[in-house]
Parts: C-alpha cells; sequence; structure tokens
C-alpha cells in the first residue's frame, strides 16, 4: 500500500508541474520546421541542437519567424552572440505586402552586447524607433553577460509587454498597437564593405499561451503610452494621476482659487494651452497640492515656435501680484525657431534645461522628436535633494538642489532677487502659459521617502 501511496505522490507531482507549466517547444533541435524566413538573406543554420544566424554582406535585416502568430504569451529562451553584433527578438510583429513591401515591424527586445547597453530594451522594428530605452534601470542593464549565454524572458499579456535578462526585469511596456504577431530571429544587417560570417546562436526556445500568470509587480520602470492610464506596476510603485484626462480638478490659476477663463482645455484626453494675442500678463496654472521629493512622468507636444515650461517648487508668494509662478523650471522649448534658446548662459534656457541655471545634455537627433510629435520627460527629486531631468529615456541633467554650487548659479540667474529660491521642502507644480499652443498629457506623480 505504500509503495502504491509513494507512486501515487509522485505521479500526481509530475503531472501538477507539468500541468503549470504547459511549455511548448517552438524549436525540435533538428530543422526549422514551423519558421520561415523574412526579408535579408542571412544564413540560418542548425549546429549542435541550436539555431545559428550568420551575417551575410549587402543584405537587409534577416528574420527567421514562427509560422504561427502569438498574442498572449510568455516566451523563453537562450542566446549567444558574437560580441560585435547587434540583433533582437522580434514579437508581435507582421509582414504585409501594403507595409514597405513586407517589411518586418513590430516589437523587439533588444540584444545589445556594445557598451550603451541596451539588452532588454524594446525597439519597434521599422515603425516607431525606441519605445523603452532601460538607461533608467541600471541593474537591468548589468544582466547581459558577454561570451556567454544568456537567458531572455518575454511576458506579453494583454497590453503589458515585460522583459528580463537573466532574470533580472529590465524592461516594463504598457502599449496597444499590435495585439498579435509571429515571433522571429533577427540576424541585423550590414554594409557591403563590413566582414561577414559573425554568428548569433539561439536555443532552448519555448513558449506559454493558456492560463498565463503574470509576474508579480517590482520596481522595474514603466513606460506607459495608453492615455492616462496607470498600470499594475505603477500602482504598486505608488504613482497617481496628477491630471485626470476630463477636468482640471487638482488644479487652478496662479494666486486664484479656480482656473483661468482664458486658454486652458481638455482636448482628447491632453491638456491644451492655446495660443494667445499677447495681451496677458500670465495665466499660468498650479496643483492645488504641494510636493517635496518626487518622481514626475509627463509628455509634452510643441508647435512651431513655441515656449512653455513645467515648474517645480513654486513659491507663489515670489510674485504674489501676478499671474506667473515662479519655481524651478524644466524647459518645454522649440529650440530652433524661438528665439529663448539663445538667450541666457551656455544654453541653459534650451529644452529640458533647468532654465536660466543648467544646460542640458543635448540629445543625437534620432531621439529629438519632431515638432507635433510627443516627448516623454521625467522629473526626478531624491529627498536628498538631487534632481534629475530625463528626456525621451536620457537623463539630461542632473543636480544638487540646496547644495553651494546650486546657491552660486542661483546668485548669477534672473532669480537671484528671490531669497531662498528653489529651495522649499515642497512647492506647486506649474504649466506654463508663454502665449503659445503647447500640450500636456500622461502626467503622473508618486512622492518618494
Amino acid at each position: 500500500m505504500k509503495k502504491i501511496l509513494i507512486t501515487f505522490l509522485v505521479v500526481q507531482s509530475v503531472f501538477y508541474t507539468a500541468t503549470a507549466q504547459k511549455w511548448t517547444s517552438l524549436f525540435n533541435g533538428k530543422d526549422l520546421k514551423g519558421w520561415k524566413q523574412l526579408n535579408g538573406k542571412a544564413k540560418y543554420t542548425i549546429e549542435n541542437g541550436e539555431i545559428v544566424g550568420t551575417t551575410v554582406s549587402d543584405t537587409p535585416n534577416s528574420f527567421l519567424a514562427t509560422e504561427k502568430d502569438y498574442g498572449d504569451f510568455i516566451l523563453e529562451l537562450e542566446l549567444k552572440v558574437d560580441n560585435s553584433m547587434n540583433s533582437g527578438i522580434q514579437f508581435r510583429s507582421l509582414s504585409k505586402a501594403d507595409y514597405k513591401d513586407g517589411r518586418v515591424h513590430g516589437y523587439q527586445m533588444e540584444i545589445d552586447p556594445s557598451a550603451r547597453a541596451w539588452s532588454g530594451g524594446i525597439y519597434d522594428e521599422a515603425r516607431r524607433d525606441w519605445l523603452y530605452i532601460p538607461n533608467s534601470n541600471p541593474e537591468g542593464q548589468k544582466a547581459f553577460k558577454k561570451d556567454q549565454w544568456n537567458k531572455y524572458r518575454i511576458e506579453a499579456i494583454g497590453n503589458i509587454i515585460r522583459t528580463w535578462v537573466n532574470d533580472v526585469p529590465v524592461a516594463y511596456l504598457v502599449d496597444d498597437v499590435t495585439p498579435s504577431g509571429f515571433i522571429a530571429l533577427q540576424v541585423h544587417a550590414i554594409g557591403k564593405n563590413d566582414t561577414p560570417g559573425k554568428q548569433i546562436r539561439w536555443r532552448n526556445i519555448r513558449i506559454q499561451t493558456d492560463n498565463l500568470k503574470p509576474s508579480p509587480t517590482d520596481n522595474t520602470p514603466v513606460v506607459n503610452l495608453l492615455l492616462n492610464n496607470l498600470s499594475p506596476q505603477e500602482q504598486a510603485q505608488g504613482f497617481k494621476l496628477l491630471f485626470n484626462g476630463k477636468d482640471f480638478t487638482g488644479w487652478r490659476g496662479v494666486h486664484q482659487t479656480k482656473m483661468p477663463d482664458k486658454h486652458w482645455s481638455v482636448v482628447d484626453g491632453a491638456i491644451n494651452v492655446s495660443p494667445s494675442d499677447g495681451s496677458e500678463t500670465g495665466n499660468d496654472i498650479v496643483t492645488d497640492q504641494q510636493f517635496g521629493a518626487f518622481e514626475l512622468t509627463f509628455e509634452f507636444k510643441l508647435t512651431e515656435g513655441a515656449n512653455s515650461g513645467l515648474k517645480y517648487f513654486v513659491n507663489e508668494d515670489f510674485d504674489s501680484g501676478g499671474k506667473s509662478g515662479i519655481g524651478l523650471e524644466f524647459q518645454v522649448l522649440d529650440d530652433e525657431r524661438h528665439p529663448d534658446a539663445k538667450q541666457g548662459v551656455v544654453g541653459n534656457r534650451t529644452l529640458a534645461s533647468l532654465y536660466d541655471l543648467i544646460p542640458s545634455y543635448k540629445l543625437d537627433k534620432r531621439f529629438q522628436r519632431k515638432i507635433g510629435d510627443w516627448n516623454q520627460a521625467r522629473l526626478v527629486v531624491y529627498p536628498n535633494n538631487i534632481v534629475q531631468h530625463w528626456l525621451n529615456g536620457f537623463k539630461v541633467l542632473e543636480y544638487e538642489r540646496k547644495s553651494n554650487i546650486f546657491n552660486a548659479l542661483v546668485a548669477r540667474s534672473k532669480y537671484a532677487k528671490y531669497n531662498n529660491f528653489g529651495a522649499g521642502d515642497k512647492g506647486n507644480i506649474l504649466l506654463q502659459d508663454h502665449g503659445n499652443n503647447v500640450s500636456f498629457k500622461n502626467l503622473k506623480i508618486r512622492e518618494l521617502n
């Protein structure tokens, strides 16, 4: 009886383990059954139970794609790549004749052994470019191992896409552009004068598609591209909407108890500042609540020649007689067309600068958004008074509020006449009406301890 019971328990344990996992292999280790090659002519072969991708000169990006499409899934695989290569894993991807003659496009989990360390980031191949650059997740950037096998994991469940490299979380993206598509292994294009023959290897490719259980929330920064939406991870991290997408609850005019009656409106879930005729002396709005240490994320869109800003640690006592708020400012500006970009000192009035105090680091043109496109901004004020400005996935400046250097910069600026400028323990968040058409959306904030 005891032997029968033990046998039953062992079988039961194996059954429940298999049932819980429900992994399906996408590669049989012998041939490429279930896969097809798209676009470029890189070589895909089988060696030692591994898929081997080899670069070929002067051919477009090549993709070994599953014949089947996948919507919600959890994918795991291992890969080993030449250190001089760039590659990626496509998922929820498409190839259609009416889109760039069949060009593969869609989400890609990055494979990047270079010094920039973007492995695990999420790129939108042949469409929107980078969606999640992991610069804000330094632990995730350390996860990839050169000259070794790396374990990759993708969870795509509903609108939430998450990635891991060697069991370290890297990216958390919320996006709804493509709900389903194929999975593909990329061999990146090289030029006709580049040396061919570099390789990437994949093995142990498996997928789950049923009874999916999302991994627990963690501290990975979130990029949420849905309008005025808080993902479970953002909620767990303490974020709240600073603007509800419907009305100006929680906001008022500077030195007022209600919103101004001109220029400010809600259009398609975004805050819109309409252009003025220049007759107003200021028309800024501030939050009812004041904040000390916090993390704020927001998106903004400029029109040609526009000037605006997001201010923090605003002190209304500094300008008690007017309608403008005085505080530290994350500059929002069309640098090419607005004259203020050339004022101040060494560019300290340009886009994303700490206005009139510290210039922002200038992004590569690839990461500068065109006028009329949405920019992603992030502002972090740590409890130790370290402050960071981020723009489109890059940290563009950092300083220490209340420090000797900060005080010296204020003393040389237009703010020198304000005692204790930018040094309060708390202050309002402000959106500036500078007389130009500018839009803001997805304003989210969490307080830091």
